[in-house]
């Protein structure tokens, strides 16, 4: 059962603190960055907090939250407020999740396994990226009776065999949601890992490639073509299973007919930056969105996710859920994104981070941490629930 007070882990830190012992992790969230990094190898670090460009987006995506303030309300005589919320017709405890974040293992040995396991331990979803370093068969193995959702990185319309290959996997291993992401048909201009000379996909090893080396549409495809299994040219292998999910070029709005086709849960898609994607998302028929651009990392000079949350979610807030992600580092972040329309907030960096300094138990820290900040934040404002009848736009105030 989940706990529900977060906000009690500070309690059991502060007992610890009367022994003289003292928390082996951080809970200033810009503390997880630097502490990832004496950790991670340069190639791993800079491709873990690399942006595009001049970090522009990344920049707006944290200074739209400092665009908004909460405005406490007092003597409101409540219990701790709930945090349970509901998206894609599903009750869940808290309205977080761990977004999908690829080639885990080059941040920790146990890599995709420790962050799904921390998910089922703490009760938030844990999204898999077709990127993985972990099979969809044993992260599912890790995540037990926890919520588990599957990102698509989307192969192209010639290699729909293995789309589907993927898409079955993972409906028999219990993932529910297919979440499909938009903005990542090519990665990204991002000057760190071209300053390292790294993209992990390219390596000849299994790091992100796993998905492809585990598929047997994949593997029968590279016997075809090379006359050799996966196994005996790992470096060919692994370019082309990158090149399988990264091939160049969009697929169309026309083409969701064939995911739809093949997928009998909720379908979300990832990435959606405007009113009129959301309005086409919605035609489409699909059952939610993430307001996402990938936290900065694939476009130079865009805007920041916060900014057009608002404004997607008075278009179509009503006629399909409204997932955020981008930029959020502290509960407060949370907070805001929930005031502002969406059901759900999708966790990136901060895990992994997590992940890098401690493993499943870095991963469970972060999600703690998060959770615990949320909860006090909404309590010390008076705010009852995240439920939108009482976490909304009046707690608010524009200040930039």
């Amino acid at each position: 059962m989940a706990n529900p007070t977060p906000h009690t882990y500070g309690n059991e830190v502060f007992a610890n603190g009367l022994q003289n012992i003292k928390p082996p992790i951080s809970f200033y969230p810009y503390d997880w960055e630097s502490h990832a990094k004496e950790v991670l190898s340069a190639n791993s670090y800079g491709y873990l907090r690399g942006s595009a460009g001049l970090r522009e987006t990344d920049d707006n995506n944290r200074a739209a939250f400092r665009k908004w303030a909460i405005i406490p309300s007092r003597l409101v005589k409540a219990d701790f407020p709930s945090l349970k919320t509901t998206v894609l017709g599903q009750e869940y405890d808290y309205p977080i999740a761990i977004a999908p974040i690829g080639v885990q293992r080059i941040f920790h040995r146990d890599g995709e396994v420790a962050a799904a396991s921390a998910a089922r331990r703490e009760h938030v979803p844990y999204i898999l990226s077709t990127a993985s370093s972990t099979s969809i068969e044993e992260v599912a193995a890790a995540s037990g009776d926890g919520a588990r959702w599957y990102q698509l990185y989307w192969p192209s319309n010639e290699n729909n065999e293995i789309t589907v290959s993927l898409l079955e996997r993972a409906k028999r291993a219990g993932y529910r949601v297919l979440v499909v992401t938009l903005d990542t048909y090519i990665l990204g201009w991002r000057p760190s890992d071209l300053n390292n000379g790294y993209s992990p996909f390219l390596r000849a090893d299994r790091n992100g490639v796993e998905l492809g080396f585990s598929d047997p549409a994949f593997r029968r495809r590279f016997l075809e073509r090379h006359g050799v299994q996966v196994e005996e040219d790992l470096g060919a292998a692994a370019a082309e299973w990158a090149h399988t999910i990264f091939p160049g070029m969009s697929h169309s709005w026309e083409d969701l007919k064939f995911l739809q086709r093949h997928w009998d849960g909720p379908m979300v898609l990832k990435g959606i930056q405007s009113v009129a994607d959301a309005r086409r998302a919605v035609e489409v028929g699909v059952q939610g969105i993430v307001v996402s651009n990938h936290g900065g990392r694939q476009q130079d000079g865009g805007i920041g996710s916060l900014d057009v949350l608002p404004e997607i979610v008075d278009a179509v807030g009503d006629q399909l859920d409204v997932l955020f992600d981008s930029g959020v580092r502290g509960g407060a972040d949370v907070a805001k994104a929930l005031a502002l329309g969406a059901k759900m907030v999708l966790i990136g960096r901060p895990y992994a981070y997590g992940l890098a300094i401690a493993g499943e138990a870095g991963v469970s820290h972060v999600l703690r941490s998060i959770l615990g900040d949320l909860e006090l934040s909404l309590h010390l404002s008076g705010i009852q629930s995240v439920s939108p009848r009482h976490l909304n736009r009046s707690v608010l105030r524009r200040v930039r």
